[in-house]
């Protein structure tokens, strides 16, 4: 087994970084806007004019999601715009409202679960709480804990059984512990009030979530694991800002490369600042009518355009074959993935697939093929969405993992660099 390149090492401690300032949706929105500003990007806010001429970088953030793009000096109407997606969020626990509660002298901290965690990776953990603080004069502020919250299993001598089938009730087993007291002389919002530099009385609303406060590592023979929180979707997030960041020096593409990074994805996407919200196509209609676009000019850029939706696939698990298809059999270190689905719950088709394959050879990237087991429910993307929203040419890839949806998910060190540059590649063709 060969070690891995310096190139993907780095990229890899870049990602480690990454993740480590994105313990929330809104943080990795704002950590995307500060490296693109730090590249030379500008930011543009949704309720002010936008420059109309071509050429520039911009960008723009709406709560947890961020839409960045460079236009060519060349672009007219008709440009087309090669989209690059993924999303910000990862399944964890919210705060309810009251959060501060507790019991026989112990603090806990109310929450309700986001999404769809393996609620048994979450135990025995050191955990974060991160997120947006409203104040009373309507303003957000970003805050983020070290590490505060745990939640304790059971030891196995009050539950001998716990080895054959643990199972947490999700309202009674999973209210994390963050002190030691009452709860009526504590307040939780206080520490992230205190984080954040604000006074907690200020606080009027909130969306915080819990994060694993343990950073990335790579470990493994030849340093080819990369172990991590919220890989899904953040390894995505990273490869394409990084894609952005030098596709955007020197850019003379014929079309408009644009990253997008939408939050909610792991709820459905139902929100204005999810796929299926209104935010890629009201941000792709204002750069266009800065283009001086038409209705049908518009219809004609859409339709020369491509999104690459990428999230995580799985990868074929060692322990757990007979839950995979038994010959397409994704592993880690062996290349991102396309993923295919005959119901359309990916957007990939054979065109998708055409084109991909060809950025991946320009690339000089190997790639995977993932679909899901007869007998095993497929997910789904923000793929399907965006080519439902705007009608734009769709494909959906990823990089295979392990322990999806886990505390601390498994990815492949070379996967990572190599989506980058495939990321690349579709910003630079």
């Amino acid at each position: 087994m060969s070690a891995v390149t310096a190139a993907a090492r780095f990229h890899a401690d870049d990602l480690a970084d990454f993740v480590a300032a994105s313990p929330s949706s809104f943080h990795a929105a704002a950590e995307v806007a500060r490296r693109l500003v730090d590249a030379g990007f500008v930011a543009l806010a949704e309720d002010e004019s936008w420059p109309a001429q071509p050429g520039g970088r911009h960008l723009v953030v709406r709560d947890g999601a961020v839409l960045a793009w460079v236009v060519p000096t060349t672009a007219t109407a008709t440009t087309p715009v090669r989209v690059f997606g993924a999303h910000s969020d990862s399944p964890a626990f919210k705060l309810k409202p009251r959060p501060t509660t507790g019991r026989l002298g112990w603090l806990q901290a109310g929450v309700e679960i986001y999404g769809g965690p393996l609620l048994n990776s979450w135990l025995d953990r050191e955990l974060r709480l991160a997120g947006r603080l409203v104040l009373d004069d309507g303003t957000a502020v970003l805050a983020a804990t070290d590490a505060l919250l745990r939640l304790p299993q059971l030891a196995i001598h009050l539950d001998r059984e716990a080895n054959d089938h643990l199972a947490l009730d999700k309202q009674t087993q999973t209210q994390p512990v963050w002190g030691l007291g009452s709860p009526e002389s504590a307040d939780l919002l206080a520490e992230l009030a205190h984080d954040a530099g604000v006074d907690a009385a200020r606080i009027r609303g909130y969306d915080i979530v819990t994060a694993d406060a343990a950073r990335g590592a790579v470990f493994g023979a030849g340093d080819v694991f990369f172990a991590s929180g919220r890989l899904d979707d953040l390894a995505s997030v990273h490869a394409g800002v990084a894609a952005l960041e030098r596709a955007a020096a020197g850019f003379d593409a014929g079309h408009i490369a644009m990253l997008a990074v939408f939050d909610h994805e792991e709820v459905g996407s139902a929100t204005r600042s999810g796929a299926a919200g209104p935010f890629l196509a009201d941000v792709i209609e204002r750069v266009q009518r800065g283009l001086g676009a038409d209705r049908d000019e518009r219809m004609r850029a859409l339709a020369a355009s491509w999104c690459v939706s990428s999230d995580v696939g799985h990868s074929v698990h060692p322990n757990y074959a007979h839950k995979h298809d038994p010959v397409v059999q994704p592993v880690l270190g062996s290349g991102p993935i396309l993923k295919i689905n005959a119901n359309q719950r990916y957007a990939t088709d054979g065109v998708g697939a055409a084109a991909w394959n060809g950025w991946c050879e320009a690339a000089g990237v190997r790639s995977q093929e993932f679909v899901s087991n007869n007998g095993v429910p497929c997910g789904s993307t923000i793929g399907p969405i965006t080519a439902t929203r705007l009608g734009i040419r769709t494909v959906d890839v990823g990089i295979p993992i392990l322990s999806m949806h886990s505390a601390r998910e498994l990815a492949g060190v070379s996967d990572l660099h190599d989506l980058s540059l495939v990321a690349e590649e579709l910003f630079r063709r």
